[in-house]
């Protein structure tokens, strides 16, 4: 990409990565995603991927808009399926470097069959599951993240269902290599989406966004500034004022590498058998 050939050494600049005629960007003021997304830009850059040689998949929501404005070549597929064309993709083009970015809705509920088996094969591709517990786009429904007693548009009384852990899910299902991290932390976020693509097999990295307009105005959780600083905390107000402890936040879940094997990349199952003499 011609944008590309005027990063400086010694400085990051994230518009250099970016499809700056698609701008001003759809996000909401104080989304979390944006914040992901330049982790990942600066981590590419760290890591010194051609844009070129990087392909971004998408699916539906929020998160699947973001693949517009990253200047490489970039697919928009259908709800849930980013996973399954990612790995036919990346077992066509084992040159690419192949890296999905979806939701917990559209990951975990639609997609939730796509990712088991990604974990399963193994295939040399990383997958960025941005997690802000709503259908954020779509209206505001319940997703398999929503906290506990949380407010949606298909919750009116609260959330009664248990949370979905995707790293302990994707952990279970055989991914090589599992992370988790808050946006607040872009520095230490941006490492490790570095060392999941410097991973030869299937990576995961879930990303604990913030909804600030749909998820955040309906459950009461202050403005962005205030709800970015909860991920801090490991705290927040419920609707009615009272501290509650969420689930996803780092006081309560893990962060960082939670797993990484030595397992074979799926190639190296495939290979064909040589014949002796």
């Amino acid at each position: 990409m011609s944008n590309q050939q005027h990063i400086s050494a010694e400085e990051f600049d994230v518009r250099d990565y970016m499809r700056l005629e698609l701008f001003p960007h759809f996000l909401c003021p104080g989304c979390g995603h944006g914040m992901a997304l330049r982790a990942m830009m600066w981590a590419l850059y760290e890591n010194n991927i051609s844009m070129d040689k990087l392909a971004v998949v998408c699916g539906i929501g929020c998160s699947g808009r973001l693949g517009a404005y990253i200047d490489s070549n970039t697919f928009h597929t259908t709800h849930g399926r980013p996973l399954a064309f990612a790995t036919g993709l990346a077992l066509a083009r084992p040159d690419l470097h192949v890296v999905v970015i979806t939701g917990d809705g559209d990951c975990l509920a639609i997609g939730g069959n796509h990712l088991i088996h990604a974990c399963r094969r193994n295939v040399n591709m990383t997958c960025l599951m941005l997690n802000n517990e709503v259908y954020g786009m779509t209206g505001g429904q319940v997703s398999p993240t929503t906290s506990k007693d949380r407010y949606t548009t298909t919750t009116p009384y609260g959330n009664r269902e248990p949370v979905f852990d995707a790293c302990k899910l994707a952990e279970a299902a055989g991914a090589g290599f599992v992370g988790r991290e808050v946006t607040m932390q872009v520095p230490t976020l941006k490492d490790l989406i570095k060392q999941a693509f410097d991973y030869n097999g299937f990576s995961f990295v879930e990303i604990i966004s913030d909804c600030t307009e749909v998820f955040g105005r309906k459950n009461q959780l202050g403005e962005s500034a205030e709800m970015i600083l909860s991920q801090k905390a490991g705290t927040r107000p419920d609707s009615y004022g009272n501290k509650v402890d969420e689930p996803f936040h780092p006081n309560a879940l893990k962060t960082g590498v939670l797993a990484m094997t030595g397992r074979p990349e799926y190639r190296a199952h495939m290979q064909p058998f040589k014949k002796e003499g």
